[in-house]
């Protein structure tokens, strides 16, 4: 849907990044630009205590999740040497997607009018913490205090009366995130195409976490209040839009909206055929002012079963259901295989794993499968390309002569250099990750080349 589309991605961790990967699942052409020192920090990130030396698979499950389909440069793009391939990088692009802040931005001389000083016709979308504007639009966010904490989603998620707020998992906000910018990236595109005018795009974690409690929010201004008060542990308004335990400890989620359509089925499938005429609880209004007692009932009835008998029971209940599952469950849905909501990937040798899509296809075709690059290997075919400088002339390029299939050693970096010149000088740095892809493949016994540090980058040994 995206093909010809290329984006230059200066951005760090999961929110903005995780816009990226949605793009380059899209089609989009995707080159992310890391810091010559060390990089992207997420890639240093340990969520939950799961090392990739632990992992099943040699990968990064939160790396894959925010950088798959990509390319990697290393530039210091806050040198003039470095500037100025930035700058060339930026003249070949369509658009700039960044999570620098507002004073990071300005510091670094890459401020809207620098942008557009490279490349007159380049989008400019930025994922912040809080906005590009106001008192605190240079103060940095994570998604567990920004969308989470300061939005009000722990707020509006914490259950009645409980004396612990809500907890989120990994990245739960910035990959909510990362598809709304990528959104608006796509509706910048369309613009262009239609007026010839580049947009500039703006959300934040603040805007998402708003967006995805609105009612709430809302209900804060119409009525005067903190937000829409929840019922006790167990109890609900409708007691057909509930949570149920099993006998198991699982739990079932009713969302049956229009109680008095769904009634007198579901309480036939629960074996309650003697509350269909109960006029405790018809017509819907009554069960709303018996809930507590409907609850009560229900909640006595689904614990009499373990879930698997309630999942045969309700097959064929025509309302909205299902049981609470768990990540693992999830992964293996029937739903998820036939719709390719999950992408199949293969690790340096050869294991399988699969990492989320992102949550919209075009014309029923998944994305295809693609891994996250490693820090600063960019293919030579991409370096020596025209569109890389922008010009009909032959652009950088970089020596490659030890490399394999066109991708750089472990550790290489496009750095600086006489950029008139066929050749440019490239920088060594340490990049963990495929130093410990090299100790992991020489324990294995698999052939290895020389220490990734170590190895030289002119093609002599």
């Amino acid at each position: 849907m995206l093909s010809g589309v290329r984006v230059v991605e200066l951005a760090s961790w999961t929110y903005v990044p995780s816009a990226g990967a949605a793009l380059s699942d899209w089609g989009a052409d995707v080159i992310k630009v890391e810091g010559v020192a060390s990089g992207d920090p997420g890639r240093a990130l340990v969520v939950g205590g799961f090392t990739r030396e632990a992992a099943r698979v040699d990968a990064d499950f939160i790396l894959e999740l925010g950088n798959r389909g990509k390319r990697s440069i290393a530039i210091d793009v806050k040198s003039e040497t470095g500037r100025e391939l930035f700058g060339r990088l930026l003249a070949s692009a369509d658009v700039f997607l960044t999570n620098w802040l507002p004073g990071a931005l300005e510091r670094a001389r890459l401020t809207v009018e620098d942008i557009r000083a490279f490349n007159p016709k380049i989008i400019i979308a930025r994922g912040t913490g809080l906005g590009v504007r106001g008192p605190d639009r240079d103060r940095g966010g994570f998604d567990a205090a920004t969308y989470l904490a300061r939005g009000g989603v722990a707020y509006t998620l914490t259950p009645f009366g409980s004396e612990t707020p809500a907890v989120q998992g990994p990245a739960f906000g910035d990959l909510q995130g990362g598809a709304t910018l990528a959104g608006g990236v796509c509706a910048a595109l369309f613009h262009r195409e239609r007026t010839g005018e580049p947009c500039i795009v703006d959300s934040s974690l603040l805007a998402q976490a708003m967006w995805a409690i609105a009612p709430s929010i809302s209900a804060a201004d119409f009525f005067d209040i903190d937000g829409i008060p929840g019922a006790p542990p167990g109890l609900a308004i409708n007691p057909l839009v509930n949570r149920y335990k099993t006998r198991d400890g699982r739990w079932i989620q009713l969302v049956f909206l229009q109680p008095d359509k769904f009634w007198a089925g579901f309480c036939r499938r629960m074996g309650l055929a003697e509350l269909v005429a109960d006029e405790r609880f018809v017509p819907s209004r009554n069960l709303i002012a018996n809930a507590a007692e409907a609850t009560q009932i229900f909640a006595a009835a689904f614990a009499g079963h373990d879930l698997a008998h309630w999942q045969k029971v309700l097959e064929d209940e025509p309302g909205v259901w299902a049981a609470l599952a768990t990540p693992r469950e999830t992964l293996n849905d029937p739903q998820v295989e036939p719709n390719g909501y999950v992408v199949t990937n293969l690790d340096d040798h050869g294991e399988p794993y699969r990492i989320v899509a992102a949550p919209v296809q075009f014309n029923e075709t998944p994305p295809d499968p693609a891994r996250a690059p490693s820090m600063g290997s960019t293919p030579r075919r991409f370096c020596s390309s025209s569109r890389w400088a922008g010009t009909t002339s032959p652009g950088p390029r970089i020596s490659t002569r030890s490399c394999k299939s066109g991708r750089l050693p472990g550790s290489c970096c496009l750095a600086c250099g006489d950029f008139g010149a066929n050749r440019i000088h490239v920088q060594r740095f340490h990049l963990a990750d495929q130093v410990l892809q090299h100790r992991r493949r020489q324990r294995a016994g698999l052939a290895v080349d020389q220490h990734p540090v170590t190895k030289r980058h002119d093609g002599r040994n």
